[in-house]
């Protein structure tokens, strides 16, 4: 698309794109909840910092701008059938360059020109979402924090005011209750999900010159905002600094976590009031999840700490910002360029997170050039459900506090702990906890309960160890939980005599969506049936059926989904 086009494109009136046709894993989605006759499932994908250093003279990666990366990444989100995609930040690494004259095929003619603002190549980059009917929300980062690119942003990317034609499945937008920052802080609805995103840098009049205090007066809007939706809605709330960083001091409330302990406190307050999934920012150019309290102790959230799509990659600083202890650390990956993508099936949320090698030795580097080419893993799966509950687990802990009831059906974890291992630490040897969620469906034909979704057992992410060699990441990870013992009671009036030992068991949902024995997921062990209660002692991939309390039972080393039937 040239430049006439794409400016034409960005000042239509609203009119949302049709999304283009399916990929294989939309489909098998679409499929999946066909079969269960549950609503089907959609998916957003979340990015993070696309900085190009304006050091070097790459023709791939024009305007200070990582576009060879966001070109991989926009693929991407394409092929997993994403209805719109959120970055959290840092579109660029300057506002302004000088295009060398050698650059014969810039999009926009500068070749040769000075002072060429960049903001308008990052708008360029997300055409391939525009095309493909994929919805494109950026907010700002500390580099492109100027009064100038305040004004830029909602001209480049209407739709972050709800106008152009590049709003994807857009719903609503709830714009900031402050004039200043219109398209800069705004929340939008897809479905049942609400996302706000908020700005803390110099706004589109002037004002808000101060970073460290620009979150201070949207706390009331903030609030409003998360509690003025339907109770059955999810909630995300975006920026591009964060609770408590790894790298970086600064934070969302100032030069460092202590900054403005009565905001953060009113702020994490709100978000654990209003059921908020995650918080999620950039900035620090890693992977990290973290559960983060307020400074009075009374309230915690999620934080997911984005995955750089930039040139470089940082370290967690030494001493540790978390002075005060209030972070307790779930994973980590350092050095790997990566995305985010969320399903939404109904009250449940998956997050998977895909990362790549960056092309060269695994470790800390500044890219002088992009990947020749790019391998993405799914790294981590996790998530929650607003009908469930959620544990956080920590090391050596026992894993039987995890109890949850829906619909008369009940689930229980009788057995197995979050074993200590020695490499479940972070960079700075923080133990790690586990956070475990359940979730639920209602009970399907065929089956005796209700659907239970269980997650968040997986054994933690850790690559961060610069000692490592190769290209890395270079596997999925394997979901391999601790061996734990997952009850599920069952309605007896919907099962047989005789179909008990004969098929009817704790059974779980595979990779094709079809229900099987749970224990036949197992990663090793041996399959072996028995009538009667779980005792002590019986080894991996035991499972049974106990009639006297109308329970199905399994020892397991994986989590999902499991239901009482017939399989």
């Amino acid at each position: 698309m040239d430049r006439r086009a794409f400016l034409k494109s960005g000042s239509i009136g609203v009119g949302g794109l049709l999304l283009s046709g399916g990929s294989m894993t939309a489909l098998i989605r679409e499929a999946i909840a066909a079969e269960s006759g549950a609503s089907t499932p959609w998916c957003f994908g979340v990015m993070a910092d696309t900085q190009w250093s304006n050091k070097t003279s790459d023709p791939a990666n024009p305007a200070s701008c990582a576009i060879n990366i966001i070109s991989a990444l926009n693929q991407r989100f394409i092929e997993h059938g994403a209805k719109f995609v959120v970055q959290v930040g840092d579109l660029v690494d300057s506002e302004s360059w000088d295009c060398p004259p050698s650059y014969t095929n810039d999009p926009f003619g500068n070749a040769g020109k000075k002072a060429i603002r960049t903001l308008p190549y990052r708008a360029w980059a997300a055409q391939a979402l525009y095309d493909a009917g994929i919805g494109f929300f950026p907010l700002r980062g500390n580099h492109e924090a100027s009064q100038k690119a305040a004004s830029e942003i909602p001209a480049l990317f209407p739709q972050t005011t709800g106008g152009g034609n590049n709003v994807g499945m857009l719903d609503r937008i709830v714009n900031s209750a402050t004039p200043g920052l219109l398209g800069l802080s705004y929340a939008i609805d897809v479905g049942n999900v609400r996302l706000v995103l908020l700005d803390q840098f110099t706004r589109r009049d002037g004002t808000g010159g101060n970073a460290n205090t620009n979150i201070v007066d949207q706390l009331a809007w903030i609030d409003q905002t998360l509690a003025n939706r339907s109770t059955d809605t999810h909630a995300f709330v975006l920026a591009h600094k964060n609770l408590i960083g790894q790298n970086h001091t600064d934070c969302l409330f100032g030069a460092d976590p202590g900054s403005n302990p009565a905001s953060r406190n009113a702020f994490i307050a709100s978000l654990q009031a209003n059921r908020v999934g995650y918080a999620l920012g950039g900035h620090d150019h890693m992977h990290h999840r973290s559960q983060v309290a307020s400074p009075d102790g009374t309230a915690r959230a999620e934080q997911i700490i984005c995955a750089s799509n930039s040139y470089k990659f940082y370290i967690p600083k030494t001493p540790k910002n978390d002075t005060a202890g209030r972070e307790s650390v779930i994973a980590s990956e350092l050095f790997t360029i990566g995305y985010y993508l969320f399903t939404v099936d109904g009250p449940s949320v998956t997050v998977e997170f895909y990362s790549s090698s960056h092309g060269a030795d695994y470790g800390d580097i500044d890219l002088l050039a992009s990947p020749s080419s790019y391998q993405f893993y799914r790294r981590e799966r996790f998530g929650y459900s607003l009908n469930g509950r959620q544990f956080a687990i920590a090391p050596n802990q026992s894993y039987t506090s995890v109890q949850d009831s829906y619909q008369g059906t009940v689930a229980k974890i009788l057995d197995g702990g979050n074993a200590d291992r020695p490499d479940d630490v972070d960079i700075y040897g923080r133990k790690e906890i586990k956070t475990v969620k359940t979730g639920w469906k209602a009970m399907p034909a065929g089956a005796a309960s209700a659907v239970l979704k269980l997650s968040g057992l997986d054994n933690n992410l850790d690559l961060w160890n610069a000692a490592l060699s190769g290209p890395l990441p270079n596997s999925d990870a394997d979901y391999v939980t601790d061996t734990y013992v997952l009850s599920l009671s069952y309605d007896p009036t919907l099962v047989r005599p005789t179909q008990l030992g004969t098929g009817f068991c704790l059974a779980a949902k595979n990779a094709d969506g079809r229900w099987v024995n749970a224990v036949d997921l197992n990663a090793g062990g041996s399959k072996k049936l028995v009538i009667g209660r779980w005792r002590a002692g019986y080894a991996l991939g035991t499972y049974g059926i106990d009639p006297s309390t109308h329970t199905v039972w399994a020892v397991l080393n994986r989590d999902g989904e499991y239901v009482a039937r017939i399989v």
